[in-house]
Protein backbone atom coordinates (compact mmCIF):
# COMPACT_ATOMS: atom_id res chain seq x y z
CA UNK A 1 0.00 0.00 0.00
CA UNK A 2 3.05 2.28 0.04
CA UNK A 3 3.09 2.96 -3.70
CA UNK A 4 0.74 5.32 -5.48
CA UNK A 5 -1.48 4.50 -8.43
CA UNK A 6 -2.35 6.36 -11.62
CA UNK A 7 -6.05 6.41 -12.54
CA UNK A 8 -7.84 7.85 -15.55
CA UNK A 9 -11.28 8.89 -14.32
CA UNK A 10 -13.93 9.54 -16.98
CA UNK A 11 -17.00 11.10 -15.36
CA UNK A 12 -20.14 11.79 -17.40
CA UNK A 13 -23.51 13.32 -16.66
CA UNK A 14 -26.77 11.51 -17.41
CA UNK A 15 -28.87 12.41 -20.45
CA UNK A 16 -31.71 14.91 -20.63
CA UNK A 17 -34.87 14.47 -18.54
CA UNK A 18 -38.21 16.28 -18.66
CA UNK A 19 -37.22 18.18 -15.51
CA UNK A 20 -34.01 19.33 -17.17
CA UNK A 21 -36.07 20.71 -20.04
CA UNK A 22 -38.47 22.39 -17.61
CA UNK A 23 -35.48 23.67 -15.56
CA UNK A 24 -36.78 22.07 -12.36
CA UNK A 25 -34.51 21.22 -9.46
CA UNK A 26 -34.21 17.49 -9.84
CA UNK A 27 -31.93 16.43 -7.02
CA UNK A 28 -32.50 12.90 -5.79
CA UNK A 29 -35.94 12.46 -7.37
CA UNK A 30 -35.78 9.36 -9.56
CA UNK A 31 -36.71 11.03 -12.85
CA UNK A 32 -36.20 8.96 -16.05
CA UNK A 33 -34.61 10.18 -19.28
CA UNK A 34 -36.78 12.03 -21.80
CA UNK A 35 -36.96 10.52 -25.26
CA UNK A 36 -36.49 11.36 -28.05
CA UNK A 37 -34.83 14.51 -26.62
CA UNK A 38 -32.07 12.58 -24.85
CA UNK A 39 -31.11 10.42 -27.81
CA UNK A 40 -28.80 12.79 -29.71
CA UNK A 41 -26.56 13.48 -26.73
CA UNK A 42 -26.43 9.85 -25.66
CA UNK A 43 -25.48 8.66 -29.15
CA UNK A 44 -22.72 11.28 -29.35
CA UNK A 45 -21.39 10.15 -25.98
CA UNK A 46 -21.60 6.49 -27.05
CA UNK A 47 -19.55 7.25 -30.15
CA UNK A 48 -16.98 9.21 -28.14
CA UNK A 49 -16.44 6.28 -25.76
CA UNK A 50 -16.84 3.44 -28.28
CA UNK A 51 -13.15 2.59 -28.53
CA UNK A 52 -12.44 2.82 -24.80
CA UNK A 53 -12.18 -0.10 -22.40
CA UNK A 54 -12.77 0.53 -18.70
CA UNK A 55 -11.47 -1.54 -15.81
CA UNK A 56 -14.47 -0.65 -13.62
CA UNK A 57 -17.67 1.40 -13.76
CA UNK A 58 -19.38 3.30 -10.95
CA UNK A 59 -22.86 4.72 -11.47
CA UNK A 60 -25.36 6.62 -9.41
CA UNK A 61 -28.18 4.24 -8.56
CA UNK A 62 -30.83 6.67 -9.83
CA UNK A 63 -32.68 5.43 -12.91
CA UNK A 64 -31.58 8.21 -15.28
CA UNK A 65 -27.93 7.27 -14.75
CA UNK A 66 -28.57 3.57 -15.23
CA UNK A 67 -30.47 4.36 -18.44
CA UNK A 68 -27.57 6.51 -19.62
CA UNK A 69 -25.10 3.71 -18.95
CA UNK A 70 -27.27 1.29 -20.93
CA UNK A 71 -27.52 3.67 -23.88
CA UNK A 72 -23.83 4.45 -24.16
CA UNK A 73 -23.03 0.71 -24.11
CA UNK A 74 -19.85 1.16 -22.07
CA UNK A 75 -20.52 -1.76 -19.71
CA UNK A 76 -18.79 -4.85 -21.10
CA UNK A 77 -18.72 -8.48 -19.89
CA UNK A 78 -16.27 -8.91 -17.06
CA UNK A 79 -16.14 -5.20 -16.17
CA UNK A 80 -17.23 -4.66 -12.53
CA UNK A 81 -20.23 -2.33 -12.17
CA UNK A 82 -21.05 -0.71 -8.84
CA UNK A 83 -24.32 1.15 -8.29
CA UNK A 84 -23.32 3.86 -5.84
CA UNK A 85 -25.81 5.92 -3.77
CA UNK A 86 -23.00 8.34 -2.84
CA UNK A 87 -22.91 9.42 -6.50
CA UNK A 88 -26.49 10.71 -6.34
CA UNK A 89 -27.15 14.37 -7.07
CA UNK A 90 -27.17 16.97 -4.33
CA UNK A 91 -30.32 16.57 -2.22
CA UNK A 92 -32.29 19.73 -3.06
CA UNK A 93 -34.84 19.05 -0.31
CA UNK A 94 -37.68 21.57 -0.38
CA UNK A 95 -36.50 22.90 -3.76
CA UNK A 96 -36.93 19.64 -5.66
CA UNK A 97 -39.58 19.79 -8.36
CA UNK A 98 -39.60 23.59 -8.34
CA UNK A 99 -38.35 26.15 -10.86
CA UNK A 100 -36.52 29.40 -10.23
CA UNK A 101 -39.63 31.59 -10.48
CA UNK A 102 -41.26 29.60 -7.67
CA UNK A 103 -38.26 30.11 -5.39
CA UNK A 104 -36.65 33.45 -6.27
CA UNK A 105 -38.52 35.51 -3.66
CA UNK A 106 -37.91 33.13 -0.76
CA UNK A 107 -35.27 34.52 1.67
CA UNK A 108 -33.71 31.10 2.36
CA UNK A 109 -33.39 30.43 -1.38
CA UNK A 110 -31.74 33.79 -2.04
CA UNK A 111 -29.35 33.14 0.84
CA UNK A 112 -28.51 29.70 -0.54
CA UNK A 113 -27.75 31.14 -4.00
CA UNK A 114 -25.61 33.90 -2.47
CA UNK A 115 -23.67 31.27 -0.51
CA UNK A 116 -22.89 29.39 -3.78
CA UNK A 117 -24.41 26.29 -2.26
CA UNK A 118 -22.59 26.33 1.06
CA UNK A 119 -25.75 26.83 3.10
CA UNK A 120 -27.79 23.71 3.74
CA UNK A 121 -30.99 23.57 1.71
CA UNK A 122 -34.13 23.19 3.86
CA UNK A 123 -34.80 19.47 3.98
CA UNK A 124 -31.71 18.81 1.84
CA UNK A 125 -27.92 19.05 1.76
CA UNK A 126 -25.18 21.63 1.62
CA UNK A 127 -22.28 21.56 -0.85
CA UNK A 128 -20.02 20.55 2.05
CA UNK A 129 -22.19 17.50 2.76
CA UNK A 130 -22.01 16.51 -0.90
CA UNK A 131 -18.23 16.92 -0.86
CA UNK A 132 -18.03 14.76 2.27
CA UNK A 133 -19.84 11.80 0.70
CA UNK A 134 -17.82 12.17 -2.49
CA UNK A 135 -14.61 12.12 -0.46
CA UNK A 136 -15.72 8.84 1.15
CA UNK A 137 -16.51 7.41 -2.27
CA UNK A 138 -13.13 8.52 -3.66
CA UNK A 139 -11.41 6.81 -0.74
CA UNK A 140 -13.12 3.57 -1.73
CA UNK A 141 -12.18 4.11 -5.39
CA UNK A 142 -8.57 4.40 -4.27
CA UNK A 143 -8.82 1.16 -2.30
CA UNK A 144 -10.37 -0.62 -5.29
CA UNK A 145 -7.74 0.73 -7.68
CA UNK A 146 -4.91 -0.36 -5.41
CA UNK A 147 -6.43 -3.77 -4.72
CA UNK A 148 -7.50 -4.63 -8.27
CA UNK A 149 -5.14 -2.61 -10.44
CA UNK A 150 -7.84 -0.37 -11.95
CA UNK A 151 -6.26 2.17 -14.29
CA UNK A 152 -9.28 3.47 -16.18
CA UNK A 153 -12.65 4.05 -14.54
CA UNK A 154 -15.98 5.29 -15.91
CA UNK A 155 -18.42 7.14 -13.66
CA UNK A 156 -22.03 8.01 -14.59
CA UNK A 157 -23.48 10.63 -12.30
CA UNK A 158 -25.10 14.07 -12.02
CA UNK A 159 -24.29 17.69 -12.74
CA UNK A 160 -23.82 18.74 -9.13
CA UNK A 161 -21.46 15.85 -8.47
CA UNK A 162 -19.31 16.74 -11.49
CA UNK A 163 -19.30 20.39 -10.41
CA UNK A 164 -17.87 19.46 -7.01
CA UNK A 165 -15.33 17.08 -8.53
CA UNK A 166 -14.21 19.86 -10.87
CA UNK A 167 -13.84 22.20 -7.93
CA UNK A 168 -11.66 19.59 -6.27
CA UNK A 169 -9.50 18.54 -9.21
CA UNK A 170 -9.48 21.68 -11.35
CA UNK A 171 -9.72 24.30 -8.57
CA UNK A 172 -12.31 26.33 -10.45
CA UNK A 173 -15.04 28.48 -8.98
CA UNK A 174 -18.58 27.24 -8.36
CA UNK A 175 -20.29 28.69 -11.43
CA UNK A 176 -17.52 27.52 -13.75
CA UNK A 177 -18.09 23.84 -13.05
CA UNK A 178 -21.26 23.30 -15.08
CA UNK A 179 -21.39 20.47 -17.64
CA UNK A 180 -24.41 19.77 -19.84
CA UNK A 181 -26.29 16.49 -20.05
CA UNK A 182 -24.45 13.54 -21.67
CA UNK A 183 -21.13 15.34 -21.31
CA UNK A 184 -18.42 15.23 -18.69
CA UNK A 185 -14.74 15.40 -17.81
CA UNK A 186 -11.68 13.19 -18.10
CA UNK A 187 -9.09 13.43 -15.33
CA UNK A 188 -5.63 11.92 -15.21
CA UNK A 189 -5.13 11.39 -11.47
CA UNK A 190 -2.47 10.05 -9.16
CA UNK A 191 -3.42 8.69 -5.76
CA UNK A 192 -0.76 8.71 -3.04
CA UNK A 193 -1.62 6.61 0.05
CA UNK A 194 -0.91 8.45 3.28
CA UNK A 195 -0.56 7.61 6.94
CA UNK A 196 -3.60 6.28 8.80
CA UNK A 197 -5.41 5.65 5.54
CA UNK A 198 -5.54 9.35 4.61
CA UNK A 199 -4.33 9.48 1.02
CA UNK A 200 -4.25 12.30 -1.50
CA UNK A 201 -5.54 12.59 -5.06
CA UNK A 202 -3.54 14.81 -7.41
CA UNK A 203 -4.84 15.88 -10.83
CA UNK A 204 -2.26 15.85 -13.60
CA UNK A 205 -4.57 17.06 -16.40
CA UNK A 206 -8.23 17.40 -17.33
CA UNK A 207 -10.23 17.57 -20.54
CA UNK A 208 -13.81 17.59 -21.82
CA UNK A 209 -15.83 14.50 -22.78
CA UNK A 210 -16.72 14.29 -25.62
CA UNK A 211 -13.82 16.32 -27.01
CA UNK A 212 -15.20 19.60 -28.44
CA UNK A 213 -15.28 19.70 -32.23
CA UNK A 214 -12.92 22.69 -32.31
CA UNK A 215 -10.28 20.67 -30.41
CA UNK A 216 -10.81 17.47 -32.38
CA UNK A 217 -10.10 19.10 -35.75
Amino acid sequence: MADGVNVELVVVRHGITAWNVERRYQGQRDIPLLFPDAEEGLLALREALASERFDAIYSSDLHRCQQTLEWIQAAKPGVPLRLEPRLQELNFGDYEGKVYDELKDLPHYRAWVDSVGELQIPGGESAAQLRERLALWLADVAKDALAHGYQKILVVTHGGVIRELRRRFETIEFWGGVVTQAQGRRWQLTYHPGDCGKGEWLCNCSSAVPVPVSEAL
